[in-house]
């Protein structure tokens, strides 16, 4: 390891090598038509498996409802996603993810998993499962007790 890396604490790496990735992906998407600000709530909506409320896709993803409200919008417009009012709540809506949005997010992901397959190549599967288990770790205690 360089001088370079060995003076950057973990968290300023991880978010040099998250920032360079989403760099490389917003080019791969830029002809798709998404971001990786516009892609993220896509997954989101297929992770949960249901419709959800803005407000529950913005603290998934740690965004501020009016980021959040102008990245919905952008793929409303887009026809990736649609809003259908809540039966209990007629001031609030479900935001669901449409087939093209769940057709565009299957592109986001194989491009996201070339770009893993190339950075790793040549990385011990062993030590890539340590890595994924240590960072999973990590982002635990990051979302756990104390740390606010």
């Amino acid at each position: 390891m360089s001088t370079v890396e060995e003076s950057l604490t973990l968290g300023r790496m991880m978010g040099l090598i998250a920032r360079r990735w989403r760099q490389i992906l917003d080019v791969r998407l830029r002809p798709h038509d998404l971001t990786d600000a516009t892609w993220q709530p896509l997954l989101e909506l297929q992770r949960y498996g249901r419709p959800m409320h803005p407000k529950e896709i913005a603290e998934a993803l740690l965004l501020d409802k009016s980021s959040m409200v102008r990245i919905l919008r952008t793929l409303e417009e887009k026809g990736f996603i649609t809003r259908e009012p809540d039966e209990a709540d007629r001031r609030a809506f479900y935001v669901q993810i449409t087939p093209e949005g769940a057709r565009r997010l299957d592109e986001v992901l194989r491009f996201s998993r070339a770009i893993e397959q190339t950075v790793t190549d040549g990385i011990d599967a062993e030590e890539l499962a340590i890595t994924r288990r240590v960072i999973a770790r990590i982002h635990s205690r990051l979302n756990g007790p104390g740390l606010d």
